[in-house]
């Protein structure tokens, strides 16, 4: 690790830490609040094999889609995956793996993973193919299913404002799943709108602790809309 935790591109930011077969947590919901750089350097990186925790696979050609497009990731941990014909089309063929998940199941599993709980009961999901194969137990006469925390290698999240220590704001939607997914990787990555000097981050504002970020890289987002309805 360098001595400072910002990084002057995406490329850098990603330079020896990325490897093919890891795990990867990627915040956003949609194309909302994702790291967009960092999974363009991480496409541009050509590692392969990758197992993605993140709610989605944004959508053909932004967002995770270049990674499917590319053929890089060979198994995705998702709640929703609707948006994405080419998802769609490698998990039918056979050619991508799906751990499919509940989405607030998703949420606990990566914050759970990021406090260090290897696993906890639930109700979603019991009598259901999400279930199939996990131990169950009764508590007060109701069924729970056994959810596993998820730790990745490596999470790439996207935030609003950032100091050079590595603390963290998210803006208004954008936050979604990103100070999750910031938690629960051995190594996180942010990417940044604004990054502001030490001290200057109101304490009460920080979303993600600077403990749990590793490495910052400034960037200036494309910010797609994934569905426009606009009226005649």
């Amino acid at each position: 690790m360098s001595a400072t935790k910002v990084y002057e591109s995406p490329a850098r930011a990603l330079a020896g830490i990325v490897t093919d077969g890891m795990s990867v947590a990627v915040g956003g919901f949609g194309l909302c609040g994702i790291p967009e750089q960092l999974i363009v350097a991480l496409r541009d990186s050509g590692v392969r094999g990758l197992t993605c925790v993140s709610n989605n696979a944004g959508v053909d050609d932004w967002g995770l889609g270049l990674l499917l497009q590319t053929r890089q990731i060979a198994k995705m941990v998702s709640s929703y995956v609707g948006e994405n014909a080419e998802f769609e089309r490698q998990f039918m063929s056979g050619e991508l793996k799906l751990e499919f998940t509940p989405q607030g199941t998703l949420a606990e599993r990566m914050r759970a993973g990021g406090a260090g709980i290897a696993g906890f009961y639930t109700k979603t999901g019991v009598g259901t193919v999400v279930a199939e194969g996990k131990p169950h137990m009764e508590f007060d006469g109701e069924q729970f299913v056994l959810e596993r925390g998820i730790r990745t290698d490596l999470s790439l999240v996207k935030a609003w404002k950032a100091d050079p220590a590595g603390n963290l704001i998210y803006r208004k939607t954008a936050r979604n799943f990103n100070p999750m997914a910031a938690t629960c990787g051995k190594v996180t990555v942010a990417e940044v709108e604004e990054l502001a000097g030490l001290g200057e981050l109101d304490p009460d504002r920080i979303d993600t602790p600077g403990i749990f970020v590793q490495r910052i890289v400034v960037t200036t987002s494309v910010k797609r809309i994934e569905q426009r309805t606009v009226s005649a």
